[in-house]
């Protein structure tokens, strides 16, 4: 058990019982035709035999083929994992879509009809055009290709859907932590890697009330030409809109009432809107919008944006660069703590409460293992002590084309055995992978001996980690 555990926290290369299911969610274009996005000299694959067939579905050895393929383009290491191992990972998430559909689980057509679209139309103007698209993977129209596409989309997603409903449900205890601590860990601690706080202070360049302006009479031009002279809202998204993924797409979403997708802002916007109808502008934290509403299909509505955002002068950036240079300066002269300063100054809504503190997305501690963290805050970072602040840095995010931030270091913990009173978050996190993975184990026995399976040719000898081969049905 705790050797599989072990695999588990290292990303080994390759896990049957992995807790990502990354493989089924890979771009659903590989997945449908076994290509990366098309280039002009681009060749289709010959499609094979089969390999198995699990419930409804049938597993082609072109799929396995397919699948080192995907795991290398996404960075994995493929060597050592056999054709065996390859279809009992392709088998476990046909029979997750196969319960998913016997459970009537509920996933959103809308959205994955707006990713289809997003995605259709990007590989479109990669290869030149639609109809370059729909003959190069050899469809007879541009709906075909589409229905196919939402096929393999909509599988990925049921999926993703029936893996949730296992192991969301799933608690632990502080008491079955230190048991599993004791019972599991305590012969083999696991070695955790150094990790640091980070704490940091952001200043972001005002926009003026002049160039606010601009952009919300821009977007009433834009409505008016389209009420008035009938110019096409999907066309002014295409050519203006700065929200770049879905300006391919004519800047369309598809929003569901039971689903928070959007901003507050933005939805409390859309659904007030009949269909046919435009907004005024109106604001969020990304800039200014106006909202289209196309079609209302029971909970879910089509809707297209436009994004403008305002302008940020010379003069704004230059008063917030000299801002942050100030505080940095105060800090290390003493005259007040860096925890102070980003509660006076910082523009960070989500850390300055919190001393400017990061939160790790993974575990929601504030610590950072200093080998899994990302390459930007690393850069940022690794030249610094213990209570040193960095000089000024040049920043940006989707929001903010120009930023500037202070980071410093609040704590360093080096390479350690596991401890419980310091790596209990971490030690819990160890324990519920572990009941989540007993779970997989016990629901995929079950509905293995009420599934039929069929398992074809050489892979009959295969020794699989699943019982793929019970009650005799191969």
């Amino acid at each position: 058990m705790l050797s599989k555990m072990h695999s588990t926290i290292e990303h080994s290369k390759f896990m049957n019982k992995s807790l990502s299911l990354t493989p089924i969610l890979f771009c659903a274009m590989q997945l449908i035709f076994g290509q990366t996005p098309p280039t002009a000299n681009s060749q289709r694959q010959k499609i094979d035999g089969v390999a198995a067939v699990i419930g409804d579905f049938v597993v082609l050895d072109s799929d396995i083929d397919r699948q080192y393929l995907i795991l290398q383009a996404d960075g994995k290491d493929t060597e050592g994992i056999d054709r065996c191992q390859m279809l009992g990972k392709l088998l476990e998430e046909k029979l997750y879509i196969h319960h998913a559909i016997q459970d009537s689980l509920e996933i959103s057509t809308g959205d994955i009809l707006s990713e289809v679209d997003m995605q259709v139309n990007s590989f479109a103007e990669q290869i030149g055009s639609m109809e370059k698209l729909v003959e190069f993977y050899k469809k007879n129209s541009e709906q075909e290709l589409r229905t196919e596409m939402f096929e393999v989309k909509k599988n990925v997603a049921l999926a993703r859907k029936m893996y949730e409903a296992i192991i969301d449900p799933i608690e632990i205890t502080p008491d079955e932590v230190s048991t599993y601590f004791k019972t599991v860990l305590q012969n083999d601690l696991p070695r955790f890697g150094t990790e640091l706080g980070v704490a940091q202070i952001v200043v972001i360049p005002k926009v003026g009330d002049e160039q606010k302006q601009k952009v919300v009479d821009r977007l009433k031009e834009f409505k008016a030409d389209i009420i008035e002279n009938g110019a096409s809202f999907r066309t002014k998204a295409v050519l203006y809109s700065e929200d770049i993924p879905s300006r391919r797409n004519g800047g369309k979403y598809t929003l569901n009432k039971n689903r928070p997708q959007m901003v507050k802002e933005f939805r409390e916007v859309a659904f007030s809107l009949q269909e046919g109808e435009i907004s005024d502008p109106f604001e969020t934290d990304f800039g200014y919008h106006i909202v289209y509403l196309e079609k209302i299909r029971g909970q879910e509505y089509d809707v297209r944006h436009i994004l403008l955002r305002p302008e940020v002068t010379q003069e704004a950036i230059k008063e917030a660069k000299e801002k942050i240079e100030n505080v940095r300066e105060r800090i290390v002269n003493g005259e007040l703590t860096f925890a102070e300063a980003a509660l006076e100054v910082s523009d960070e809504k989500e850390t300055k409460y919190e001393g400017g503190k990061l939160r790790n997305p993974l575990g929601r501690s504030y610590s950072f293992e200093l080998a899994k963290m990302e390459p930007e805050l690393y850069a940022q970072i690794q030249n610094l002590d213990e209570g040193e602040i960095s000089p000024v840095l040049n920043d940006q995010d989707r929001i903010n084309a120009v930023k500037f931030k202070i980071v410093t270091v609040t704590q360093r913990v080096d390479e350690h055995d596991a401890n419980f009173d310091r790596d209990y978050l971490k030690i819990k996190n160890l324990a519920l992978q572990d009941k989540q993975i007993r779970a997989i184990d016990k629901w995929q026995k079950s509905k293995i001996s009420a599934t039929y399976v069929k398992i074809n040719g050489e892979f009959k000898n295969c020794e699989f980690s699943s019982d793929w081969f019970q009650n005799g049905k191969n």
